[in-house]
């Protein structure tokens, strides 16, 4: 097993929030990944390496041992299932919601319901659940599109603001889950370097109480 630590990261929005997390657990990242090709970067700790991989993949290089930990989106881990990851933490960043929308004029449930997701496992066993009966179609992008060209009656996928679904003519209509970063570690890592890991993840425990203390206090002050 390789010395030190190394942290699977996905860029985008993930990224950008994690960096002030990590910056106060005292881990700063070396070089830019938007600048840089380089996809495993050097920080300011010899024993700390990041790995720049797509939010979709850090799971799997988390679970094989490619990384000892990684932050990944709960609606990336509902999806990849399995119980190869532990979850020690909830890090609070890149909040929103997955959802059921479709056009408000179609809120009744066919008799065949077709519903187009990226998230498939997780949009089939939602339904389930249910008791409906649903034809998943997968798609990987412009979700909105499928009720409005009569590909799907519903959508599954992760709202924010919700101004995209009102752009497109379309409303929330039941909520899945709500969606965070979490942090999660190799099983195998969590035994074999043990202290390391223990220690990274109660700097970053610590790092997201303050952010929630900061949050909390910069949002009181602008109420008053």
């Amino acid at each position: 097993m390789r010395k030190g630590l190394t942290i699977a990261l996905s860029k985008g929005r993930i990224f950008k929030e994690a960096l002030p997390l990590l910056a106060r657990a005292g881990i700063t990242r070396a070089e830019d990944p938007e600048s840089s090709r380089r996809l495993i970067l050097d920080t300011n700790r010899a024993d700390v390496k990041l790995v720049i991989i797509r939010a979709q993949d850090v799971p799997t290089f988390v679970e094989y041992g490619a990384a000892d930990l990684g932050v990944a989106g709960k609606d990336v881990l509902l999806e990849y299932g399995g119980d190869g990851l532990y979850e020690p933490l909830d890090l609070g960043i890149a909040r929103c919601r997955m959802m059921v929308a479709g056009r408000p004029e179609d809120r009744a449930l066919p008799r065949r319901l077709r519903v187009a997701t990226k998230y498939v496992s997780t949009t089939r066993e939602y339904f389930a659940a249910q008791g409906v009966q649903a034809e998943i179609i997968k798609l990987y992008g412009s979700m909105e599109l499928a009720p409005l060209v009569g590909l799907a009656d519903r959508i599954v996928d992760l709202v924010d603001t919700g101004s995209t679904l009102k752009a497109n003519g379309l409303v929330p209509f039941e909520h899945i889950a709500d969606i965070s970063s979490r942090l999660i570690v190799n099983k195998a890592a969590m035994k074999m370097k043990h202290a390391a890991v223990k220690s990274f993840v109660a700097r970053l425990a610590e790092a997201v109480a303050q952010s929630t203390v900061t949050g909390a206090e910069r949002g009181g002050s602008l109420k008053g």
